[in-house]
């Protein structure tokens, strides 16, 4: 009798892929904070950070491509597609802020975007440490838990910078111009905190239906 092939894929073919995406995730947010902490050669920094999204993109691809030849997969399919979905999300809102910063003309950022950038960054690697444990099993699953429980509390830190900085860009600007520019960037800096607290809870979801 003929011995059937599996039909479980080797689970690096996705875990794998999931561990690129943070991977470049926390690439981008490196090139986020030197950008705001060291503003010169700007449209250069900017267009490695859109290099890096296109990178994103391709990842994100390959996660589609091999949800549709795959029979079985390691967790439920609808959870790779939307953790996959979900840091590329991240990744696009770091790249607008930063495209933003080359458009507007910025000359200096401010004390709050760059405040912003390094909680994108520890938010990102708590991402990549929480992504690194999707192949435990069982009630060792739940060691993504405390990850994911920081990456909350970083989107309530970027939350109350935002409102600072939106304070003082109000309060502070008499520039309408100047106060559309800089509320976009913080907007976009926000949104991707919270791109990356929806990764989380993914995460979390994944422990629930796994653990």
């Amino acid at each position: 009798m003929p011995v059937l092939p599996s039909l479980t894929p080797r689970e690096d073919r996705f875990f794998g892929l999931l561990r690129s995406s943070t991977k470049n995730l926390v690439d981008v947010s490196v090139l986020l904070v030197d950008l705001m902490e060291h503003y010169e050669d700007v449209p250069k920094k900017v267009a490695e950070i859109k290099r890096l999204e296109e990178v994103g993109d391709h990842i994100i691809h390959e996660i589609m491509r091999n949800l549709h030849r795959t029979f079985v997969t390691p967790i439920d399919r609808e959870d790779i597609a939307l953790l996959g979905e979900r840091l590329d999300d991240v990744v696009d809102s770091i790249e607008e802020a930063a495209r933003d910063m080359v458009e507007y003309n910025i000359t200096r950022p401010t004390e709050y975007a760059i405040s912003l950038s390094r909680t994108i960054l520890r938010s990102a690697e708590s991402l990549e440490r929480a992504v690194g444990k999707l192949h435990f099993r069982g009630s060792k699953l739940k060691e993504i838990l405390p990850d994911s429980v920081e990456v909350n509390r970083l989107e309530n830190e970027a939350d109350q910078i935002t409102s600072r900085a939106i304070a003082t860009l109000f309060n502070n600007s008499k520039d309408p111009i100047e106060v559309m520019k800089w509320r976009d960037i913080y907007e976009q800096l926000e949104l991707a905190t919270d791109r990356c607290e929806d990764v989380a809870n993914g995460l979390e979801a994944v422990v629930l239906k796994n653990g």
